[in-house]
């Protein structure tokens, strides 16, 4: 993509779309995106102290690998969800259980660079398109699939980044945080579909920056969900709603249940289909619209 005012598609506003009907009549498409991340002690990590090692960044981190994850992979399971993983591809050589685990609850996973200490927005064309490239193949090589989507580390992007994912297969790409609804992004002529992911309603921000408590984080996706649900309704077209997830922040034993008790809510109502990635932009580019 060469550099541009706007983004690699055109401006439509919300009311001034074709209607979106989800499989069942369902008004609202929920996945879940649980980051799974790997950031080398030899590296700094990104919002540390700088240095290496940066054992006090590092360790809470290491932390959702060893613990947080199989607490998400429970809450998930026990409310019948599949997650989708925003999977950094070094995860599947330095926590191969964690790639085993999740293959055995036929999780979906997305590209999400090799680790999360190195952004694509910093590199290079060359060198960005390699991550890209090595990321793809490496997550291929440990579980059989080709990821069907990307989420860069950090939502950051070179110029050449879509490119090089739709030379590598990828099909759907969640950086753009800019609407309810997937849409078709059109790079030089060749087509990559944009999902809603969300950088609100999302663990990291919310505990960490902006010191949210467990109880507020809970009422934030009820919220969400009750106007994206009112507004599918109201409108009879669907919409998408994202739970962004880091097992190190929400896998931790005090703020586990805030994610328990949103899900127990979504899932109390009927019209919400729980989807992963591909399924949502596989229905979007060949489901029924009006």
């Amino acid at each position: 993509m060469k550099p541009q005012r706007y983004g690699p598609f055109a401006y439509t506003p919300i009311n001034r779309r074709p209607k979106i009907v989800w499989p069942d009549g369902n008004h609202v498409a929920l996945w879940i995106i649980p980051n799974i991340e790997t950031f080398p002690l030899n590296e700094p990590v990104p919002g540390g102290t700088g240095v290496a090692p940066d054992v006090i960044n590092w360790a809470p981190r290491d932390y959702g690998a060893r613990v947080g994850v199989f607490r998400i992979m429970d809450t998930l399971t026990k409310h019948g969800m599949r997650g989708t993983v925003a999977l950094n591809s070094e995860v599947c050589a330095d926590y191969p259980e964690i790639i085993e685990d999740a293959m055995a609850l036929n999780w979906e996973f997305m590209g999400h660079n090799q680790s999360n200490s190195r952004y694509l927005h910093t590199m290079d064309d060359a060198p960005g398109r390699e991550v890209v490239a090595a990321t793809l193949k490496q997550i291929e090589d440990a579980t059989g699939a080709r990821p069907r989507g990307w989420l860069s580390s950090g939502l950051q992007q070179n110029w050449t980044t879509l490119d090089a994912l739709i030379d590598g297969g990828v099909e759907y790409v969640a950086d753009f945080v800019n609407d309810d609804q997937p849409y078709v992004m059109d790079v030089d002529g060749r087509q990559i579909c944009s999902i809603p992911y969300s950088s609100e309603i999302n663990d990291l921000p919310q505990f960490m920056r902006l010191g949210r408590t467990a109880a507020e984080f809970t009422d934030m996706i009820k919220r969400q969900f009750d106007t994206l649900y009112r507004e599918s309704v109201e409108s009879g077209s669907g919409r998408v709603m994202a739970i962004c997830l880091h097992p190190f922040i929400i896998g931790v034993p005090h703020r586990i249940s805030a994610l328990d008790e949103a899900l127990g809510y979504i899932f109390g109502h009927d019209g919400v289909w729980k989807a992963t990635g591909s399924e949502i932009i596989e229905h979007y580019l060949t489901g029924e619209t009006f």
